[in-house]
């Protein structure tokens, strides 16, 4: 049996209740995740996967086994027509069955048109490798409580995700020339596959260029514009295109926090990856590595806890800036600025926790070793902040 995902007991106690969708990046660990429920909670079961022919002919079919106690679809959301379907037979054999869908691509897409599924499903994006799960802590920090620092030597850990990411087959072989052939088949399928499978991408040549072109680009200001002169596109193919790589985990952005108790920025996103391990430059590639970290323990309490939390970034106008802010209820909990060995507290940490109130305050270094205050500003080694974390 494989190792259980972090995901894998909550995934199992919503399957009691209602439909469970899983999404995220292709090679994330959702099949692992499906082979763990699987293997320790249930008896019979029935997987198709939409890739496969003769699956496809069963879905339509609804060819289901009689002896199962959970149906898998998997990749589903290709067909056009797939949340009819699903509405369709969950309302009609609830009853029989439990059912987990997975996916490569959001699977709340729904929302913005056709039938609701509202009140059917609960809905899980499960993420790459982090610290913490990697440790097999799975204890939470209370809400608006201080990050737990742990004080486990694993520094070693933290290297190894900062260089070959948090997917499981790179990390796991922890080869540099796995992981370059990793990198070049997976954009290869998101391109030529994932993508062409479901959106009507007219110029793919031009898209792949910008994927080719993002990973220069993380943790910088994400001007549309400026990559639309790059391309020589228009600003619509190129907004259209970012949303399609946002919507299949290719990457993420991070708005800045608005407010009035400072001359704040209003629009402009950050850009970051799923998969930090592509980019060359160790400051911005531990960034987004940071950045991953957070967005982790922020959808997990909006999928399982069911808090409004959201992950920002602070500017103002006059170029102060911290790297992230988390949030509940548009309410700032805690700020984190990550260095890579500068033991000196940001100056803006302290602009801003007094702007807004900040709670708790963290420059987390990717230096190990350090845990120190600074007039209330904990700087603190990567991999112990980290591990408090999800």
């Amino acid at each position: 049996m494989t190792e259980p995902r972090y995901l894998t007991k909550y995934v199992l106690e919503d399957l009691a209740d209602k439909m469970v969708f899983v999404g995220g990046p292709r090679q994330v660990g959702k099949t692992t995740l499906a082979q763990n429920l699987v293997a320790s909670h249930f008896k019979h079961f029935g997987y198709y996967n939409w890739d496969n022919r003769q699956d496809r002919r069963d879905i339509m079919r609804s060819n289901w086994p009689g002896n199962a106690d959970l149906i898998i679809l998997d990749e589903i959301h290709k067909y056009k027509k797939w949340k009819s379907l699903v509405k369709g037979e969950y309302d009609k054999l609830k009853d029989r069955y439990r059912f987990l869908i997975t996916g490569s691509a959001r699977l709340d897409l729904y929302r913005k048109g056709g039938d609701s599924m509202l009140g059917r499903y609960h809905y899980f994006r499960l993420h790459p490798f982090s610290v913490a799960e990697l440790t097999g802590d799975e204890s939470l920090p209370d809400i608006f409580d201080e990050i737990p620092i742990h004080s486990q030597n694993i520094q070693k850990l933290l290297l190894s995700l900062d260089k070959f990411g948090g997917f499981p087959e790179p990390f796991l072989k922890q080869n540099t020339r796995t992981l370059r052939r990793w990198h070049n088949e997976k954009v290869d399928r998101l391109f030529r596959e994932d993508i062409r499978d479901i959106e009507p991408v007219r110029d793919i040549v031009h898209m792949q260029l910008l994927g080719d072109i993002l990973p220069e680009r993380a943790g910088s200001l994400l001007s549309l514009n400026s990559l639309r002169e790059d391309l020589e596109v228009s600003h619509r193919a190129v907004s259209n295109w970012m949303d399609i790589l946002e919507s299949f985990y290719y990457c993420f952005r991070i708005s800045p926090f608005a407010t009035k108790k400072y001359r704040s920025l209003k629009k402009e996103a950050k850009l970051y990856l799923w998969d930090w391990s592509e980019i060359d430059q160790e400051s911005t590639r531990f960034e987004n590595c940071i950045a991953s970290h957070l967005l982790k323990f922020v959808h997990f309490l909006q999928d399982w806890e069911g808090y409004r939390a959201q992950l920002y970034y602070l500017r103002s106008i006059e170029k102060k800036e911290v790297d992230f802010l988390v949030t509940i209820d548009e309410k700032p909990w805690f700020a984190v600025e990550a260095k890579i060995k500068d033991v000196n507290a940001s100056p803006h940490l302290f602009y801003f926790r007094d702007k807004l109130n900040i709670p708790y305050s963290y420059q987390v270094i990717k230096q190990d070793g350090i845990d120190s205050f600074v007039n209330g500003v904990r700087v603190v080694s990567a991999n112990n902040f980290l591990a408090g974390l999800v």
